[in-house]
């Protein structure tokens, strides 16, 4: 069996509208025999809400455990006793919850998990600067600057973190794409040759290339140069899928 980590937003779909093809072009690798992983940076959502989304846009009936999400990836950091103030949407909360305790107390908090959070506050923000100020650990799920969107880049959870990090003068640890949290969460559930495609370098190519894995770049999301080219750069999902399967 062969493996493809597939990324999703600007791969799979792009906002509410699947990109052209892409359901077709799962379900052809799926009857050759291929399996299917799907990787994100977006912890808003948990894996059902993402393997939902796939479902709803593709038609692709992925199921909640070929879903790996940075906010999973960032709760591989935690221990039960840590007490977590987290800035970011229920896929973290969610998440974090499942390992460690939730406090909305910053002077409770031994951890401070950071994501894209889209209903952020003055308020949660001042929390989680205060707390790591207060001497918290300071986490984020992903480092990403933006995410595409139909009508351009919207912030990502990177410019959150980058606030955080301006006014406290601390640099996070970052569990999603490309780096060693993620990649691990991925590794563990991969078999055979392994695939990954995405549509920025800095995320899903790096953490290919760093893996071991081949890399696949498409041109339907973050527009995204390397110095270092992928094996295939394609036009699109079902593009990358067709070279899969010659």
């Amino acid at each position: 069996m062969n493996t493809l980590i597939c990324d999703l937003d600007g791969v799979v779909y792009l906002g509410d509208e699947e990109i052209p093809g892409a359901g077709g072009a799962l379900r052809r690798l799926d009857d050759a025999g291929w399996q299917l992983l799907f990787c994100t940076n977006n912890a808003t959502r948990t894996p059902r809400q993402t393997a939902d989304k796939i479902r709803r846009l593709t038609g692709y009936g992925v199921e909640p455990g070929q879903v790996a999400t940075s906010a999973q990836a960032a709760a591989t950091l935690l221990q039960p006793s840590d007490r977590v103030f987290v800035v970011g949407g229920e896929g973290l909360v969610e998440a974090v919850a499942g390992v460690a305790e939730v406090t909305t107390d910053w002077r409770a908090a031994d951890v401070v998990v950071v994501g894209l959070d889209p209903h952020l506050s003055y308020e949660r923000l001042s929390g989680a600067v205060l707390a790591i100020g207060n001497g918290a650990r300071f986490l984020a799920s992903n480092h990403d600057p933006t995410y595409p969107a139909p009508e351009g880049l919207r912030p990502g959870a990177g410019a959150i973190v980058e606030a955080i990090a301006h006014a406290t003068a601390r640099r996070p640890e970052i569990a999603g794409k490309p780096h060693i949290p993620m990649q691990r969460l991925l590794a563990d559930r991969a078999r055979g040759n392994v695939w990954i495609v995405g549509d920025r370098d800095d995320t899903d190519l790096a953490m290919g290339r760093a893996a071991g894995w081949r890399t696949a770049r498409v041109a339907t999301g973050v527009r995204d140069e390397s110095a270092t080219p992928p094996d295939i750069e394609a036009a699109d999902l079902a593009a990358v899928v067709d070279h899969l399967l010659a």
